[in-house]
């Protein structure tokens, strides 16, 4: 947050809006998608490494390196 441009949003009189999505709502038919294959999910893993690599990838993801967006930590 300590970059978040709020004086420039206010001198534009910009509105900004967040929430969270409702993931209880939507989790199991999302799931259930997925298991049909009518989902494909894999676009979204950037990364698998074994569980060992847990820490490592954790700084590549807090990072940003190596374009990380998700990571999938397999035992």
């Amino acid at each position: 947050m300590d970059d978040f441009p709020a004086g420039p949003l206010m001198n534009k009189a910009l509105t900004v809006n967040t929430g969270q999505t409702h993931v209880q709502r939507y989790l199991d038919p999302l799931l259930e998608r997925i298991e049909a294959g009518d989902i494909d999910p894999s676009f979204v893993v950037t990364h698998e490494e074994p569980l060992q690599k847990g820490p490592e990838m954790y700084e590549t993801f807090r990072d940003k390196d190596d374009d990380c967006i998700k990571v999938v930590l397999t035992p």
